[in-house]
């Protein structure tokens, strides 16, 4: 397919990953460079040279196919070669410098016509067409084979290296074929010049010769590998390779058309815009799918590097093709102002290609920076969770062209509510990126994003959306931890009121039982010594009657001691805690077993813990006592790191399916329970005993220090 203007075509979208490159990989990919990019750019300046300046009026000057069509793929091909060592970034760049020589020989001999009746042309017009050749080959390997240049199959495999052939059969047209064999587009021009090399035995074989050396076979071939992998090909594969299958056909049918059809200058432009547009696909490509092994990372910055390229080099051509073109009719200096008249003109134009270029890969830099400001200044004022994520999801939004924006908080156990703190847009299907709201490695909540209304997200925007999920999970704790200290002060200001509460309480019964009780036995007492004192002067007192009094007075006594135990038992500053609830064990209506090794019945611990722990156990008892109908008790004592632990169990009823809210009770035997652990920073659990639902355990857990304290 060859010629100055042959078939051209580039690379695609797809992702696989980058290998690592060892030593040898560098050295190969950078020896290709070295040895490609001074023939490429050495042609090439020969080309605009000869054609812009020294070309004379019979020859023909058009700059138009080297410098659209060949100039931004060798500059796009150099600096892919730079980056990816990938098979399809090597066949690029062959193609690229071969279509840069070819077209430097095409240039030489359209200024030099009289080269044609030189003896030696032939061997000249040799390199020429292998030039041609060697581009037609690579050309339609990187069609073939796009993205990595390695296609999946056994049988492409195999056809990738057919498409070489051609190149190994134009040294034989020097033998064969009885006139120099010119490249495609000149054909009928090599028909009239006569091949002093060829040897007539071999002239049956001129026809299979030129048919294969202008690379027909190897195009079909090449058509059949790639219809077979973007219309027949894994899902994967035809997705990533459709794009490039449109632009190869399209390029495969405008060349031909130029073949065959007579010379067309729209035509010619329709060619010049298909093969200008393959560095654009192949950009596309490494955006999106990171086509030439072009990692993930990296993708970005080198879609705008590549980007910025391809612009510097076609606003370039753009400056200088107006003085190329009228060179012949305007002075030195007249051609040095329009260049730079035209060179300023475009700037703009430049200037903004490679800003939206920008915008489209990284995003709206300005607008996500206003989002991350607006953002802070929001974070800075909100105090409620809900107003806070509500501005967030609505700042994520805008910032990020998103359709919409979730934000759910964790629940106790870790997990993400089913109902949204904060939304912004209509939530329809799967969000398709989201970033965990983490702080101080607590998980709080995730940010879920929507489709963009746009296009994909790029890298930068998911980056800036990890960015925002951190500066606001800081925010999201400050809040939580505001809301979490106010309860706690909630709950610490009832606490106290209910311990006050429950004094007076305490104060009043105590009253009522000295009042009602000893105090009566008092009184009938001092009654009793009156009427005996009186009996007595009278001679009529009886030894009976002294002795009722003095049991009276006994029974008054125990009666003062179960006051006083109730107040706080003797038995407990004496001997301890456990001694303290065993001595009541006798007392309880149901059996009631107390378990405790003996370190914990020989340690003594500090007051407040102790008479904490004694209430808190006889409450509990008396909790079971009225209203679980058990059978049987347990209290359990153990000591461990630095904490008390006690266990109340029965064999109960049962608390029921909301124990935790049992425990949170504002009044009763439990809410007292709560408040004395609470006022020594303990905790209290309360769960069923057993699997089934029935019984009741009481947990409590004190923290007593060091081991001995008191």
């Amino acid at each position: 397919m060859g010629a100055g203007r042959q078939g051209v075509v580039r690379i695609a979208p797809l992702p696989p990953a980058r290998h690592e490159e060892d030593d040898g990989g560098v050295l190969r990919r950078w020896g290709w460079f070295a040895a490609l990019a001074p023939l490429g750019a050495a042609s090439l300046l020969y080309v605009v040279v000869a054609r812009g300046f020294l070309a004379g009026a019979a020859a023909d000057p058009s700059l138009g196919w080297p410098l659209l069509g060949i100039l931004p793929l060798f500059a796009f091909s150099m600096w892919l070669l730079t980056v990816s060592t990938a098979r399809s970034a090597l066949f690029l760049a062959w193609a690229a410098t071969a279509m840069a020589i070819g077209s430097a020989f095409e240039t030489f001999r359209l200024t030099n016509p009289d080269v044609i009746g030189e003896p030696w042309y032939p061997f000249f017009n040799l390199v020429e067409l292998t030039a041609s050749t060697v581009a037609s080959a690579a050309f339609v390997s990187t069609f073939a084979t796009f993205p990595t240049g390695i296609p999946e199959r056994r049988w492409q495999r195999i056809s990738v290296g057919l498409f070489w052939v051609p190149v190994v059969v134009v040294p034989l047209s020097l033998l064969v074929v009885p006139h120099v064999l010119t490249v495609q587009v000149h054909a009928e021009q090599g028909e009239g010049i006569p091949n002093p090399f060829a040897l007539p035995a071999l002239a049956w074989a001129s026809p299979i010769v030129s048919w294969i050396v202008y690379s027909w076979p190897a195009v079909f071939l090449a058509l059949a590998v790639l219809i077979s992998r973007a219309f027949f090909g894994d899902p994967e594969v035809q997705a990533r390779t459709r794009l490039m299958a449109w632009l190869t056909f399209a390029i495969f049918v405008s060349y031909s058309l130029t073949l065959f059809l007579p010379d067309n200058v729209l035509l010619n432009a329709v060619v010049l815009v298909i093969l200008t547009a393959v560095p654009l696909v192949a950009i596309h490509g490494i955006l999106r799918y990171g086509a030439f092994d072009v990692a993930a990372a990296d993708r970005a910055r080198s879609v705008t590097r590549s980007s910025n390229v391809l612009i510097t080099v076609l606003y370039g051509i753009a400056a200088v093709a107006p003085a190329v073109l009228l060179v012949d009719r305007m002075t030195p200096l007249g051609i040095a102002f329009l260049t730079a008249i035209v060179a300023v003109a475009l700037l703009p134009v430049r200037g903004w290609l490679q800003r939206w270029i920008h915008r489209v890969v990284f995003g709206d830099r300005d607008r996500q920076l206003a989002m991350l400001s607006e953002l802070g200044a929001e974070l800075e004022r909100s105090a409620d969770p809900g107003d806070l994520l509500t501005h967030l999801a609505t700042a994520v939004a805008d910032g990020l062209g998103a359709t919409w924006v979730r934000i759910r908080l964790a629940t106790s156990d870790a997990a993400l509510a089913d109902s949204p703190a904060g939304v912004a847009g209509d939530v329809v299907g799967d969000a398709v990126e989201g970033a965990d709201l983490v702080h101080a490695e607590e998980f709080l909540g995730r940010i879920d994003v929507g489709p963009r209304h746009r296009g994909e997200y790029s890298e930068a925007e998911r980056t800036l959306l990890r960015t925002v999920a951190g500066q606001a999970a800081a925010s999201v704790a400050n809040v939580r931890l505001t809301a979490r200290l106010a309860q706690q002060l909630a709950e610490l200001t009832a606490s106290r009121e209910r311990l006050v509460a429950a004094q007076d309480d305490e104060r009043r019964r105590l009253e009522r039982d000295l009042h009602d009780g000893i105090q009566q036995d008092i009184v009938a007492q001092i009654a009793g010594l009156r009427l005996a004192r009186n009996r007595l002067e009278r001679g009529q007192l009886s030894a009976a009657e002294l002795t009722e009094l003095q049991d009276l007075a006994r029974q008054t006594l125990t009666d003062l001691r179960e006051l006083a135990h109730g107040i706080h038992p003797p038995v407990l500053s004496d001997n301890g805690l456990v001694a303290a609830i065993e001595s009541g064990a006798a007392r309880y209506p149901i059996p009631l077993m107390v378990h405790a090794d003996a370190r914990v019945r020989a340690e003594r611990y500090p007051v407040e813990v102790e008479t904490t722990a004694y209430y808190v156990v006889r409450e509990a008892l008396a909790n079971t006592a009225k209203h679980a109908h058990a059978t049987r008790a347990s209290v359990a004592l153990a000591r461990s790191n630095g904490h008390l632990r006690v266990s109340i169990s029965d064999d109960g009823c049962g608390v029921g399916p909301n124990a935790s809210s049992t425990a949170s009770a504002t009044s009763g035997g439990l809410a007292n329970i709560r408040d004395r652990v609470a006022a020594l920073r303990g905790t209290v659990r309360i769960s069923a005993a057993e699997p089934s639902g029935t019984g009741t355990t009481v947990d409590v857990d004190l923290p007593v220090g060091a081991e001995g304290a008191r």
